[in-house]
């Protein structure tokens, strides 16, 4: 079962949300990680993937006692971007490598920050655990299920700390609403909704051709099987391929389905049903810009999901949220803060918000307080939680993909009597790229 708020957790987020000051977050970042360094070591981190990337340097070269030691991109001008950047946060200037693998064989580098695309999350944590490094990866924490089994076990294999991208799990005003969710105040949870809108553009890619000079696109590739080079798909629009991303719903979906599973005390859901499509534009993207996806859970829960990539006009008005729905009432969780309603609908309670500069800071706070502790029982978001959260992402794709529903084990999650979906719960690597758990 997906363990409450522990005590410890709660006041120490909770009570600087209660303040109301939007420079909540950022304090417990510094209580948690200053106590942790008051009596603790150094920790040296290396950033792979420097788009994404540089938000995190941000938030952990903030940290008392923390360096931005190594930063890692294919693109070689990015790199001498990031490079800069990281010198002016931090007034030392980073080691700098395009291959990650020289990054994870210096001894002084603690831990691996992975921020490349979503093929290379689970591969490269895996290589930075095998290489005795711990790893704080980026959502979604896998590209495929196999993936995300194969984290969790590696994770629980080595000890070390392994901390997902979903930094809401550090965010007190969310904690304060998810006490309320998961400690009785609006009665039995029985649904999550959850959802989330942008307003993209279409997406056209161009004919293949050779790689700019500056970018390495063998080893972009890494893991996946080589195809040729079509500008348009890097840095961003890889994420509406299957071959390397998982669209709309492993891209956003996962910071709302995140919070809706652990506000319903749900481990993994038996059944899965996604009706998806592409609408908006004629274009080249493959994955889904429009779905309505559902899953049920054992004990008579449900959680939902409405993404709209090409329409901005989410559920509530907000292009991101969760609500849940209760036998006395209701509450909302937005991208920063959360409302709380009583069962005629009628709001009783908004909190402050906090911005996402803020929760990153946090939870990079909480990862480097467990790294120090030795401890991975510290980290709001571990492995294991990771893969449980991000697996319906998966299984809404593959539903989608296969054209029906699907029936799922509750102790897994693994899809049942259905051979075309579970050929969709691993992927082919290139040769000498195939990630595995740490022997």
């Amino acid at each position: 079962m997906t363990p409450p708020l522990s005590r410890r957790q709660f006041v120490q987020t909770s009570s600087a949300a209660a303040a109301g000051a939007s420079l909540a977050v950022p304090a417990v970042a510094r209580d948690e990680a200053g106590a942790a360094a008051a009596g603790g070591r150094p920790v040296r981190v290396a950033v792979m993937g420097l788009g994404r990337g540089l938000a995190l340097a941000k938030a952990f070269s903030g940290l008392p006692n923390v360096t931005v030691a190594a930063v890692c991109d294919v693109d070689a001008s990015r790199l001498n971007r990031g490079v800069k950047d990281v010198t002016a946060m931090s007034d030392a200037p980073p080691k700098a490598a395009t291959d990650v693998r020289e990054v994870l064989a210096d001894p002084t580098i603690d831990a691996l920050l992975v921020a490349a695309p979503n093929f290379w999350h689970t591969p490269a944590a895996l290589m930075a655990l095998e290489a005795g490094k711990h790893a704080y990866v980026e959502k979604p924490c896998s590209h495929t299920p196999a993936e995300g089994e194969r984290l969790a076990a590696a994770a629980k294999k080595t000890g070390l700390c392994v901390q997902h991208g979903t930094q809401r799990r550090s965010a007190p005003p969310i904690l304060e609403g998810m006490e309320l969710v998961r400690g009785g105040g609006i009665g039995d949870v029985y649904l999550a909704r959850a959802w989330y809108a942008n307003g993209r553009g279409p997406v056209n890619l161009d004919a293949p051709t050779d790689p700019p000079p500056s970018l390495n696109y063998d080893l972009w590739q890494g893991p996946v099987p080589r195809a040729p080079y079509r500008p348009g798909m890097i840095p961003y629009n890889w994420h509406w391929f299957w071959n390397y991303g998982n669209g709309e719903l492993g891209n956003n979906g996962v910071h709302a389905l995140d919070l809706a599973r652990w506000g319903l005390d749900a481990e993994f859901p038996d059944s899965v049903f996604c009706a998806a499509g592409r609408y908006a534009w004629d274009d080249d993207q493959q994955t889904p810009d429009t779905a309505q996806c559902a899953w049920t859970f054992p004990g008579g829960k449900q959680m939902t999901w409405e993404g709209l990539s090409c329409n901005k006009l989410g559920v509530m008005g907000d292009g991101f949220g969760v609500t849940f729905h209760g036998t006395e009432g209701s509450v909302q969780l937005t991208s920063g803060g959360y409302r709380s309603f009583d069962r005629q609908g009628k709001e009783t309670k908004r909190s402050a918000n906090v911005d996402f500069g803020e929760m990153d800071a946090a939870h990079a706070a909480n990862f480097v307080a467990a790294i120090r502790a030795d401890d991975p029982g510290l980290l709001h978001a571990p492995a294991d939680v990771a893969h449980r959260s991000t697996l319906p992402c998966h299984l809404g794709n593959i539903a989608h993909r296969v054209g029906r529903r699907l029936t799922c084990d509750p102790a897994t999650g693994r899809i049942l009597n259905d051979d075309e979906a579970t050929a969709l719960w691993d992927r082919d690597y290139a040769d000498g790229w195939e990630p595995a758990v740490p022997a």
